[in-house]
């Protein structure tokens, strides 16, 4: 009865703290019934659309059901548990508006990119290094004074889709916060990864936006980083990608800006570059 009513008291402070210690002191049926009760709460936040809570929710009732074991809890049951789990935790870093990788998943997933890229058995990302770039869109604030916050969503979603289309494999799209959206290019050189933004940007400008209104065109502006594979952090790639997107407001927008690795000065790529006057933001990082 202690097991109980202590597990009661660790369950009421929520999910996160079943410590292997709490977990441990739990007898099988005991173990049984808490993992039930997360496993209900679990669903029920998973059908409002809260994955990051459910997936939490599914993470303990797995390490419970480990602890009842195979007296209290089915095979199938399990299996049932851990696919919906894998689901919950997929979906926690997803943005429920676009469907992109949310801010969550972009700072866990480029974290161990960098810190591993020594160690990493991909010699192209090894050699190579990783890419950020931050795309915003611009004048966004008019799209929704001008048009409505519903179509400001529906753009949100079409941006995705053209950020996404044309990503190598291993890259990927995360929305960054409101319309702000980071590419993360592993095993890419800034050249290429500057290519692939620009081209971005056309389709972008081309992209038919009437469909959504008549009178609607939507731009991005875009600022790429490059960590050739010396030791960096999150903060810092992410904050030089933030600081060349200064720069493609600045001149003039609809622009992708990054830094010349042989001259060390910012630049826009395409034709862009030579038709307009590029300020040098002072240079904070390595």
């Amino acid at each position: 009865m202690g097991d109980v009513t202590t597990a009661a008291a660790v369950l009421r402070g929520g999910p996160d703290v079943w410590n292997d210690a709490a977990i441990g002191s739990l007898a099988p049926a005991a173990a049984a019934v808490h993992a039930a009760r997360h496993t209900a709460e679990a669903e029920a936040l998973a059908a409002q659309g809260l994955w990051e809570q459910a997936y939490t929710h599914l993470r303990a009732a797995v390490r419970l059901h480990h602890v009842a074991g195979s007296a209290t809890t089915g095979p199938d049951e399990l299996d049932r548990l851990r696919r919906e789990h894998a689901e919950a935790r997929e979906q926690s870093r997803r943005d429920s508006l676009t469907a992109s990788y949310n801010r969550r998943y972009l700072d866990e997933r480029l974290a161990a990119l960098l810190s591993d890229l020594a160690d990493l058995g991909d010699d192209t990302v090894r050699t190579d290094g990783i890419c950020v770039a931050l795309a915003d869109i611009d004048h966004f604030k008019q799209v929704n004074d001008t048009y409505g916050h519903l179509l400001g969503d529906r753009v949100l979603q079409r941006m995705v889709v053209e950020l996404d289309a044309a990503l190598p494999e291993g890259a990927f799209c995360a929305r960054y916060g409101g319309e702000e959206f980071a590419l993360v290019l592993p095993g890419r050189d800034l050249a290429e990864a500057v290519r692939l933004c620009e081209a971005a940007r056309e389709r972008i400008a081309r992209h038919p936006w009437h469909e959504l209104h008549p009178d609607l065109t939507v731009t991005v502006s875009i600022g790429v980083a490059h960590s050739d594979g010396r030791p960096t952090d999150v903060e810092r790639l992410i904050g030089a990608a933030d600081a060349h997107l200064y720069t493609a407001k600045q001149s003039g927008r609809n622009a992708v800006a990054y830094r010349d690795g042989r001259t060390g000065r910012v630049r826009l790529a395409g034709g862009a570059g030579r038709r307009r006057s590029i300020p040098q933001p002072v240079r904070t990082t390595g």
